[in-house]
């Protein structure tokens, strides 16, 4: 599979913006992002990403077949958190179902580990999110537990799952 994660470019976000607009991907990400999702949105999004420390944020282009297809960020937490990050992910409709997402988070996570001291990287996808719980688990997260009623999306409460992978070599 021609399948890889990059740092972010500009031209990007043309990519980013018709993904980020549709509903169905926007309703399983946190609230914050405008919608519909404009290129202005998207180049200000990518210009924090490349601007932000390296140290601290690991933000990556999903790559398929030569297109951009999705985004993968990893941030630091702080304070006695500090070696621990949180990953957030989205994919393009289109490419949903081929395999992409289990690759692209592996190969983050991987990258991740390689070039930085964090030795936690954990998700929290919304319960109802089969699909983004079964990649976590495919890419070996460990399911830590179910958050009862953790969140509030378009008016409903959401249960949200943990999910966590652990540096192999601490």
């Amino acid at each position: 599979m021609n399948c890889y994660v990059r740092k972010w470019e500009i031209d990007d976000a043309p990519a980013i913006a018709a993904a980020l607009s549709d509903i169905e991907i926007f309703d399983n990400l946190r609230d914050g992002l405008p919608f519909p999702y404009t290129e202005k949105d998207a180049l200000d999004y990518i210009q924090a990403m490349r601007s932000a420390n390296p140290k601290d944020t690991f933000a990556y282009a999903i790559v398929y077949e030569g297109e951009v297809v999705g985004s993968i960020g990893i941030f630091r937490k702080t304070n006695i958190h500090s070696k621990t990050a949180e990953l957030g992910y989205y994919l393009a409709k289109k490419q949903w179902g081929k395999g992409i997402m289990t690759k692209a988070i592996s190969e983050a996570c991987a990258q991740v580990f390689a070039e930085s001291d964090i030795i936690r990287i954990f998700a929290e996808p919304f319960s109802r999110n089969a699909a983004s719980c079964r990649v976590l688990e495919k890419v070996g997260f460990s399911y830590e537990g179910t958050m009862k009623c953790n969140a509030v999306k378009n008016g409903k409460v959401e249960d949200m799952r943990i999910y966590a992978l652990i540096r192999t070599d601490i």
